[in-house]
C-alpha cells in the first residue's frame, strides 16, 4: 500500500505528471543528440580518409591505412547494406544519417527540468566533408576530361575546391548553345565574360549586348588583388591580367559606340510586330503592306517610309490600291499608322536607317588571331525593351540568311550571348517563337552558338530549352510560391546526382554555379558544382574616355558613322503624289480652256450671226429706197421730149436741181432707214 501511494499521487497531480513526461522528452532528445554525434564524426573520418585516399589516387603515392570508419563502411558495402543518403549541403550530411532516429544510451545524462530551450546541436562537419563521396568526385572529374580544345569554367567545389577537377567545355560543342541563369547579383556577368574573354583567345569573335555597361570591362586589364588571387589558387587558374580585343557598338548610334541601323525591310514584318504589339490579324495585315511596297518598288528604309505607305493606301488615291491587297482593311491599316507614330515618338525611328550595318563585321579577327569581342551598348535604350530584345534576334537572323552551311567544325564562326533573354520571349506570338525555335535549332549548322542569359529557364520557353546543350546555373531564390515551383521545375530538368539540387540551387555562392555540358560524344556530363573562374579583364567598366578614344580609332566608324538619308518610299510616293496632282491641275486648267474656248465661239457665232442679219436687212431696205427714188424719178419725168432750146417751167427747175435730189434723196432714206452709218 505504501509503494503505491507515491504512484497514485503522481496520477492524481497533473503538473508532476506533465514535468515527468517533459522530463522524458528531454533525455530522448539528449540521447539521440548524442547519438548524431557520434556518428557524425563516424562519418567526418570517413570522408576524411576516403578523400586522402582519392588525392593519393590521382597524385601516385601511397594510400594510407583506412579508419575504422572506412573499414565499417567498406564492410557494410561488402555485406550489401544500404548506403547512407547523402546530403547536398556538407552541413545537413549528419542530418541524414542512418540511426539518427534511434535512442541513445540509456545512462545519457538528461538536461535540467527547468529549461525548455532545444539541445544544442553539434558541430558542422570538416570542409573535406562534401556532399559528393570520392567515386563520385572521381566520376565527375573523368566525365570532364576532354580531348582537344576546350574552355575551362572552374573547379569541382566538394566542401572545399577540388583543383584537380576542371570543369570545362569542349571548344567544338559551344555552337550547341546554352543556359546561363541565376537572380540578380550571383556572377551571370562575370560568367559571361570569362566565357567570352576564352573564346576570343582561341580565336573566337564574340558578340554580347552589355545590358548595364560593366561588361566593358574586357578591353582593360584586371586588377589583383589578395582575395582574388587566393581565390584563383584554389581553384587551379593561373591568372594573370589581359585585355580583349573589343569593339564597341551602339543601337542607332543612341551611345558611344559604332551605330547599328537597319531598314525596316530588312526587319520584316515579323519582327516589327512584335516591337509593335501587334495581334495576329494585325501581323498578318503589316505582312501584306510589306508585300505591297516590294511588288511596287518602295524602299522601306525607316518608319517614315512605311507611315507613308500606310497613309498613301488609307488616303482617297490609295482606297483602290487597299482593296486590291485583300484581308487589309481601312481600319486595321489605321491601327498600325497609329501605332507606327507613337513607336516613332518615342525615340525608335533612330534604329532604322542607312547604312544598314552588315553582320559579317562580327566575325572579324585581329592581327594576331585573337577573336573581336563586339559589345553592343544598350543603357540608353534599356526603356525600350522590346526594341532591344527583337533587335538581336534580327541580327541573329540576319546571321543565319548570310552564313554558309559548315556542319560540325573544330570552333564556332560567332558565339553569341543573348542577355536578358525574358525580354525577347514576353508577349511573343505563336509565329514568332516558331521562327525563334527554328533560327536556334538550325544556326548551329552555320558554326554559331547562341547562348541565353537570364534569371530563371522558365523564361525560356521548353522548346528553345531542348535545343541547349551547356548550362550554367547560378544561385535561385525562393521567396515566392511561384519562385518555389519554378525552382522545383529547374531540378526536374537535371539528369540525377549526388547533389540534393533543390536546396544547393538556393545555397550557391556568388561566383559558383551548377553545371552539365554536352561532351565530345554529345552526351551530358555529370552536374558538377562549380567554383568558377574569375575574368582576366577588369570586372568594373572601361573608363568612358578609353571607350572613346577605342570607338574613334575604329575602321567601321567611317563606314557606318554617317546616316544616309536616299529615295525611298516616302519620297517616291511625294513624287507620285505631287505628279498626281500637277497632273489634275493641268487637266482642269486644259478643261477649264476648252470650256472658255466654246464659250468664245459660241459668242463670236452669234455676234456674227447677229451681224449677217443687219447686213442682209440693210442691203434690203437701200435696194427697196433705190428702187422708190427711181420710180418717183420715173413718176415725175415728163411722158414727152422736148427741144432741148425750149424753157423748163420753174416747178421743173425746182426739181430738177441737185439741190432739190439731195432734199429728196435724205427724206427718203430717212423713211427708209437705208441711209449709210
Amino acid at each position: 500500500m505504501t509503494a503505491s501511494a507515491p504512484e497514485e499521487s503522481a496520477q492524481t497531480d497533473p503538473a508532476v505528471a506533465a514535468a515527468e513526461a517533459e522530463l522524458a522528452r528531454l533525455r530522448a532528445e539528449a540521447e539521440a543528440a548524442e547519438a548524431q554525434l557520434k556518428a557524425a564524426q563516424a562519418k567526418a573520418a570517413l570522408a576524411a580518409a576516403e578523400a586522402a585516399a582519392a588525392k593519393a589516387k590521382v597524385s601516385g603515392t601511397s594510400v594510407p591505412a583506412a579508419s575504422s570508419a572506412e573499414d565499417r563502411s567498406r564492410n557494410a558495402g561488402a555485406s550489401g547494406e544500404a548506403a547512407p543518403h547523402v546530403s547536398a549541403d556538407p552541413r545537413s550530411r549528419t542530418a541524414q544519417t542512418p540511426g539518427s532516429e534511434t535512442q541513445g544510451p540509456a545512462g545519457a545524462p538528461a538536461p535540467s527540468p527547468a529549461t525548455h530551450e532545444q539541445p544544442p546541436q553539434p558541430p558542422p562537419p570538416q570542409t573535406e566533408d562534401g556532399p559528393l563521396t570520392p567515386q563520385e568526385v572521381e566520376k565527375v572529374t573523368s566525365g570532364y576530361s576532354f580531348e582537344g580544345a576546350t574552355l575551362d569554367l572552374g573547379a569541382l567545389l566538394n566542401g572545399d575546391p577540388v583543383a584537380s577537377a576542371q570543369i570545362r567545355i569542349p571548344l567544338p560543342m559551344m555552337n550547341r548553345h546554352g543556359l546561363v541563369a541565376g537572380a540578380t547579383g550571383t556572377g551571370k556577368t562575370r560568367t559571361l565574360q570569362g566565357l567570352a574573354e576564352q573564346l576570343a583567345a582561341k580565336g573566337v569573335p564574340v558578340f554580347a549586348a552589355d545590358i548595364k555597361g560593366d561588361l566593358s570591362g574586357v578591353a582593360t586589364p584586371g586588377e589583383p588583388s589578395e582575395k582574388l588571387l587566393a581565390r584563383t589558387q584554389a581553384i587551379g587558374q593561373d591568372w594573370k591580367p589581359e585585355a580583349s580585343v573589343t569593339e564597341y557598338f551602339a543601337l542607332g548610334g543612341v551611345g558611344k559606340g559604332v551605330p547599328v541601323r537597319a531598314t525596316v525591310s530588312g526587319f520584316g514584318p515579323l519582327l516589327l510586330s512584335k516591337v509593335l504589339g501587334l495581334n495576329d490579324t494585325q501581323e498578318s495585315s503589316l505582312g501584306l503592306v510589306f508585300h505591297y511596297a516590294d511588288a511596287n518598288g518602295l524602299a522601306l528604309v525607316d518608319l517614315s517610309d512605311l507611315r507613308a505607305v500606310l497613309t498613301h493606301l488609307t488616303s482617297d488615291e490609295g482606297k483602290a490600291e487597299l482593296k486590291e491587297l485583300g484581308g487589309l482593311s481601312a481600319a486595321t491599316a489605321g491601327v498600325i499608322l497609329r501605332e507606327l507614330i507613337t513607336f516613332a515618338d518615342a525615340g525608335a525611328d533612330v534604329f532604322f536607317g542607312e547604312p544598314e550595318f552588315d553582320v559579317a563585321d562580327f566575325l572579324r579577327t585581329a592581327p594576331d588571331g585573337r577573336g573581336v569581342i563586339s559589345l553592343l551598348e544598350v543603357p540608353g535604350v534599356i526603356d525600350k525593351p522590346a526594341l532591344f530584345s527583337t533587335f538581336l534576334m534580327y541580327l541573329l537572323a540576319e546571321l543565319f540568311e548570310i552564313l554558309p552551311e559548315v556542319g560540325d567544325a573544330d570552333k564556332p564562326k560567332l558565339v553569341f550571348f543573348f542577355d536578358e533573354a525574358h525580354l525577347l520571349f514576353k508577349d511573343a506570338s505563336k509565329d514568332f517563337l516558331a521562327a525563334i525555335v527554328q533560327t536556334v535549332r538550325l544556326i548551329r549548322s552555320k558554326g554559331v552558338g547562341v547562348f541565353f542569359v537570364t534569371q530563371t529557364p522558365k523564361d525560356v520557353p521548353s522548346d528553345v530549352l531542348a535545343q541547349l546543350g551547356s548550362r550554367v546555373q547560378h544561385a535561385l531564390r525562393a521567396f515566392t510560391p511561384d519562385d518555389a515551383k519554378a525552382l522545383r521545375a529547374t531540378v526536374g530538368t537535371y539528369p540525377r546526382s549526388g547533389y540534393d539540387l533543390e536546396r544547393v540551387l538556393q545555397e550557391l555562392g556568388t561566383g559558383e554555379a551548377i553545371v552539365t555540358v554536352m561532351s565530345e560524344k554529345g552526351a551530358p556530363t555529370p552536374v558538377a558544382w562549380t567554383r568558377l573562374r574569375a575574368p582576366q579583364g577588369l570586372m568594373s567598366p572601361t573608363p568612358e574616355p578609353a571607350i572613346v578614344a577605342a570607338v574613334n580609332a575604329s575602321p567601321l566608324l567611317a563606314k557606318y558613322g554617317t546616316a544616309i538619308d536616299r529615295e525611298s518610299a516616302r519620297e517616291i510616293l511625294a513624287k507620285k503624289m505631287q505628279a498626281a496632282d500637277d497632273a489634275a491641275a493641268a487637266e482642269d486648267a486644259a478643261l477649264a480652256k476648252a470650256k472658255a474656248d466654246a464659250e468664245y465661239a459660241k459668242q463670236k457665232a452669234a455676234i456674227d450671226k447677229q451681224q449677217a442679219a443687219a447686213d442682209k436687212a440693210s442691203a434690203a431696205a437701200e435696194k427697196k429706197a433705190q428702187q422708190e427714188y427711181e420710180r418717183l424719178l420715173k413718176k415725175t419725168a415728163g411722158t414727152s421730149r422736148t427741144s432741148r432750146s425750149a424753157q423748163k417751167s420753174p416747178i421743173e427747175q425746182i426739181l430738177n436741181s441737185k439741190s432739190t435730189e439731195a432734199i429728196l434723196g435724205g427724206v427718203i432714206r430717212g423713211i427708209f432707214g437705208t441711209g449709210k452709218r
